[in-house]
């Protein structure tokens, strides 16, 4: 199951069938069979900067903050966390990295839902992993490696 909300206009921002989509091929990717549920925020810079600033100590607004669930014991629901996607973010970064946009949105879509089941890109060899995951989801969604 999938939420979005929009804390922004909707001009120029996928629909929530297009996040389904990119959910579900990132879910399926990381062989997750079981049902899974997800929230996601698309805000504007200044909440961007504001969950970034509150979340990770860093003040400036960033393209996609992923919050997993942290569920009590005892609490068996399929929640698996929320994402924040920064709608001025991602089409600045589209331009500067000469990507399509719909690309790039599938992209932090897909890379923030893999965070949420626990990939990380700390370490170099994390990184490669999440980075070979997210290009071979991509693909099957018809999307270039958007680390080329």
């Amino acid at each position: 199951m999938l939420s979005v909300s929009y804390a922004v206009p909707r001009a120029g921002i996928p629909a929530p069938a297009s996040f389904r989509q990119w959910v579900a091929a990132a879910l399926w990717g990381a062989r997750r069979r079981k049902p899974a549920e997800i929230g996601i925020r698309v805000v504007g810079a200044q909440e961007g900067q504001a969950l970034n600033r509150d979340y990770r100590g860093k003040d400036y607004a960033t393209n996609v903050l992923s919050f997993p669930a942290e569920l009590p014991p005892g609490v068996n629901i399929p929640l698996i966390g929320d994402l924040a996607i920064c709608a001025p973010v991602v089409a600045r970064e589209a331009i500067e990295q000469h990507k399509a946009p719909r690309a790039h949105w599938a992209h932090l879509t897909v890379h923030g839902t893999l965070h949420l089941l626990g990939y990380d890109h700390i370490e170099d060899a994390e990184a490669e992993a999440m980075e070979t995951l997210e290009t071979r989801i991509l693909a099957s969604l018809g999307i270039a490696d958007p680390y080329a």
